[in-house]
């Protein structure tokens, strides 16, 4: 059985004392007692809740400046960047309204283990990882909600009494977020939550030395205990869990399923259907993509020409899956408009309230890959109803 103290829990595995410390990631009484803790049982090790990404990120308050945000639109990763800095910038309102930075107790267990020449793991699964198995492991109805989920994130501004504000410094916020989402959606929380205990406990597990010390957000304490206490894990379940999937074959098949059905209701309606509407139809197309494209881009407010690369790339971009309206319109917003080292330097600070996503120049490029990539959608399903005039 675990020694279960007020701050922490102390469990004896295999030769290993283990010492488990859950926090959260908004709470000064957090720090207070990574650092005490620390100090007091002077571990081999101190594990934290971190991977690398967010480990770089929490040290290195400039490494936004350091964006090549093109590179980041050539690769198609604008998607996970959008997704990350709305997760981030949901925990970072918490934090203001209790005066932490979120992952301040994260950063201060890794910064007083290098001080103490202790032995600093990185027990998380890549973030990256995490999403992706999210969205590859997950029908198409699941990530309609997931997407909401996110979304909600970032327009939503919550107010907290002092009981929540007390409950919030009880617990790890965003993994409580995650775990709000789980009760909706099982797999989902499988994979943000319970896949993430498993490759901690065994990173833990596995750290170096007699004594190891471990700082995890609270909501994941439990799992890892379970884990912990009960049968070994083994290499190949954590070589599982952190492999992406590869996509279904129904999920390849799909992007190019709307496009296909386009042409072929195009070219039916040359030889079989209404000759003397086609022209009309085709301009139909392109008006209710382009037009719903560069109205997302204009809610978004995207530079002038971006718009109108709008409206000129979306009836194209909805007949080549490969690359969608968004890419392209978050590309031009990035060379006509690109942000400034201010920008980059506060984009953390800006994102906390709705209007700081329209002022940061590396926000407002997310927002135009966004909207124009939603007017496109929708411009697309509106044409659609239109080539049954071909008929």
């Amino acid at each position: 059985m675990p020694d279960k103290q007020n701050d922490y829990t102390k469990l004896y595995v295999d030769d290993k004392e283990i010492i488990l410390i859950g926090t959260a990631h908004i709470s000064q009484e957090s720090v207070d007692t990574v650092i005490g803790t620390i100090d007091e049982y002077l571990p081999d090790a101190v594990c934290v809740e971190l991977d690398h990404q967010r480990y770089q990120a929490l040290i290195n308050q400039k490494g936004w400046e350091n964006l090549d945000l093109k590179d980041v639109i050539k690769k198609k990763q604008l998607p996970f960047l959008l997704a990350n800095l709305a997760l981030s910038s949901y925990q970072k309102r918490m934090g203001l309204q209790t005066g932490v930075k979120p992952g301040a107790e994260l950063a201060a267990a890794a910064q007083t283990a290098e001080e103490r020449g202790m032995e600093v793991e990185l027990v998380d699964r890549n973030i990256r990882t995490t999403l992706l198995r999210v969205w590859r492991k997950t029908g198409l109805w699941n990530k309609m909600k997931v997407m909401a989920a996110l979304l909600g994130s970032i327009f939503e501004k919550q107010e907290l009494d002092e009981a929540e504000l007390a409950k919030l410094r009880e617990s790890d916020t965003l993994s409580s977020m995650l775990d709000e989402m789980g009760k909706l959606l099982p797999s989902v929380k499988q994979i943000l939550v319970d896949e993430r205990d498993e490759h901690m406990a065994f990173c833990i597990r596995n750290a170096p030395g007699e004594k190891v010390l471990a700082v995890v957000g609270a909501a994941h304490l439990p799992g890892i205990v379970r884990h912990l206490q009960g049968e070994e894990i083994e290499p190949e379940r954590i070589e599982e869990i952190t492999t992406i999937p590869e996509k279904t074959a129904v999920s390849k098949m799909i992007p190019w399923l709307i496009p296909s059905i386009v042409i072929v209701l195009f070219i039916g309606g040359f030889f079989f259907g209404n000759r003397d509407q086609l022209a009309d139809v085709a301009t139909a197309w392109v008006l209710a993509n382009g037009l719903l494209s560069a109205i997302g881009a204009l809610i978004a407010w995207g530079h002038p020409i971006t718009i109108i690369s709008a409206f000129v790339a979306a009836p194209l971009t909805s007949l080549n899956p490969t690359i969608g309206a968004g890419f392209v319109t978050g590309f031009v917003q990035a060379i006509v408009a690109p942000p400034t080292v201010r920008d980059m330097e506060h984009v953390g600070d800006d994102l906390v309230t709705l209007k700081g996503w329209w002022h940061n120049r590396l926000a407002r490029v997310l927002l135009v890959f966004l909207f124009s990539s939603i007017g496109s959608a929708l411009g697309t399903f509106v044409a659609l109803g239109w080539l049954k005039n071909l008929f």
